[in-house]
Formats: C-alpha cells, structure tokens, sequence
C-alpha cells in the first residue's frame, strides 16, 4: 500500500527518501549502461572470433585434403580423426550465433530494415516461439469459422474479400515471423517456409478476383479447401506439437523446432494417423489446379485470375506432394538400413 504524506514533516521526509532511491536509480542505470557496452564488445568479440575459425577451419579442411591424397595410411586414419571433430563445429557455431546479433536476410531487411531481431536469452526465445506458435493455434480457428460463414452462411464478395484479406496478412505475419524465429536459432527451412510466400501470392490473387460466373464457380469448392486445410492444420498443431514435446524432453529435438504446415521425419516416431489428411489436402491442390485449367477453357473466361491460381496451386500440391514423400522416404530408409546394422 503507497504512503499518502499529510503534514509537512512527512512530506519531508517522503521527499528524503525519494532522493536516496533517485541516487539510486542514477547508478543503477549507469551500471546498466556500462554493462551493455561490455555487452556490444563482447558481441563484436565473438562474432569475429567465430568468423576467424570458420575461415581457418575452411583452409585446414582443404590442407588435410591435399595430404590425405598424399599421405600413407597412419597419417590417414589421423586425418580422418581430425576431420571427424572438425564435422561437430559448424553446429557448435550455429548454436552460438542463435544468441549474439546477426544481419537481417533480404526478405527481413526489406521488411522491418536494419533493425536487430536476435533475442539475446533463452526465456526471450521460448517467449517469442511459444507466442507464434498460439498466434498460429488461434488465427487457424478463426479462419475455419470465417470459411465456414462465407460457404454456408453468407454469399456476398466483399465478406469472401475479407476472408481473403486475412490470409494474405496471416501468411505475411507468418514470413516475417519465421524469419525472425530463424535468425534467434530456428531450424525450420526449405519449401516449409517458402510454401507461405506461395500461399500470400495465392490469397492476393483471389483477394483481386472480380465477381463474375467464373468466380461463383469456383467459390464454393476453395472455400471447402480452405476450411479442410485449416482443419488439418489444426490436427497438426496438436499432433506435432505433443510429438515436439516428449522429443524435447528426451534431448532429441532442439528448444527453438516448431510445429510446421508439413510432414517432418521425427514425427514418424509415434501415429503417422496424419499423412492420409495431408495427402488428401495435396491432391485436393492438384484438383483445384485442374478445375481452374478447365474453367479457363471455357468462352465466359476473362480474367487473368484464373490461370494465375490454377498455377499456384499445382506449385502447391508439387512442393508439397514431393517434399511430404521425399521426408516420408528418407525416414524408413534410415529406420531400414538401421535395421540392417
């Protein structure tokens, strides 16, 4: 409970005290003001420290190359010891530039500029991952209802706009955010991350579609898609994001993995109850594609729209058909030759 002064001499003394605490705010702030310049020093320690052995270790590895094709067996079996050590570093580096600042990629520069987006503390990290993580739970749920309003409760295009609307700025949140995640140590990468570039092209494509008859053709089978896919993505975030856990707590799986809009190799460690969803939502890609190459085949098409989307998603259902199968693969070959060991 604060301190009301009601007569002078309290007041006095009230006045007393905040000068002792505003000293001591003074030399507290400077302490924490000479504390983050013995930071940045730091961080410009490191960083070229780690950039001087990367640079080393890069000349070492072609020097032991060179004498591996000249040398005799001893001095291989030694070569070959060193390089073995030498394959653990590039991950050592990784972890430890999670923590000290970085420059941002091209997509983040044109984003937010120069500005630094490394968290500098693990508790900042699992803050931010596990903040993105319900950001994705809760806009998810959101678009299943919106999709299930405008396909069987409201037809008017300016609602199918909005819907549009907020996928175009879901999946740019979604961009911006992984790349945020990955500069702070995130391992997410590849057609994973590129799929959301593909799919805020999609949305902005559909957000521009004029109202015609070849739109009211079309609207009814994307805004079934569009309430399947965020239905599975739903049943992933659950799924992978139990799987992440217990892979977590047996030291498995790095702090900073997410939970992602695809098949991953370590989810086949439990149920893999989800490929059938996702193959589905592939093909049901693959029919969108076609259904719009057809539509565009009849005299009532005119707008560019048609043909744009219908490329899009056969880009989707290709990126994410052959990635899902290629994971799905390298996984029973490893879990097969492992066998054979």
């Amino acid at each position: 409970m604060l301190f009301s002064p009601t007569s002078l001499s309290e007041c006095l003394q009230e006045w007393e005290d905040l000068e002792k605490d505003y000293q001591q705010v003074q030399e507290t702030h400077r302490l924490y003001k000479q504390k983050l310049d013995e930071v940045s020093k730091l961080q410009h320690n490191c960083l070229a420290s780690i950039a001087r052995q990367k640079k080393r270790l890069k000349d070492l590895s072609d020097s032991l190359e060179e004498c591996k094709q000249k040398g005799v067996p001893e001095d291989i079996n030694t070569i070959n010891g060193i390089q073995e050590s030498m394959k653990e570093r590039p991950n050592i580096f990784f972890e430890m530039e999670a923590f000290l600042p970085k420059k941002n990629g091209l997509y983040l520069s044109l984003v937010l500029g120069n500005v630094n987006v490394t968290l500098l503390n693990k508790q900042s990290k699992f803050a931010y991952k596990d903040e993105y993580e319900k950001f994705k739970l809760c806009l998810t749920v959101i678009l299943l209802f919106f999709s299930f309003t405008c396909r069987y409760l409201v037809s008017y295009r300016v609602v199918d706009a909005l819907l549009n609307f907020l996928l175009v700025w879901y999946y740019c949140t979604l961009t911006i955010r992984e790349s945020i995640l990955i500069n702070n140590g995130s391992k997410i990468k590849g057609w994973w991350v590129f799929q959301h570039y593909v799919s805020t092209f999609l949305s902005g494509v559909m957000l521009t579609w004029p109202e015609g008859e070849l739109y009211q053709m079309f609207r009814n089978q994307f805004l079934s898609y569009s309430m399947y896919i965020n239905f599975v993505q739903f049943l992933q975030y659950y799924y992978q994001s139990g799987c992440l856990y217990r892979l977590r707590a047996l030291g498995e799986r790095h702090n900073m993995d997410l939970t992602v809009e695809g098949f991953q190799s370590w989810m086949c460690r439990g149920l893999t109850f989800l490929l059938p969803f996702l193959f589905f939502g592939h093909f049901w890609q693959l029919y969108n594609g076609i259904t719009l190459f057809q539509m565009a085949q009849l005299p009532e098409w005119k707008e560019w729209q048609v043909l744009m989307c219908g490329s899009t998603f056969l880009v989707l259902f290709m990126g994410n058909f052959f990635t899902t199968l290629g994971v799905v693969y390298h996984k029973y070959t490893n879990q097969d030759k492992a066998k054979d060991l």
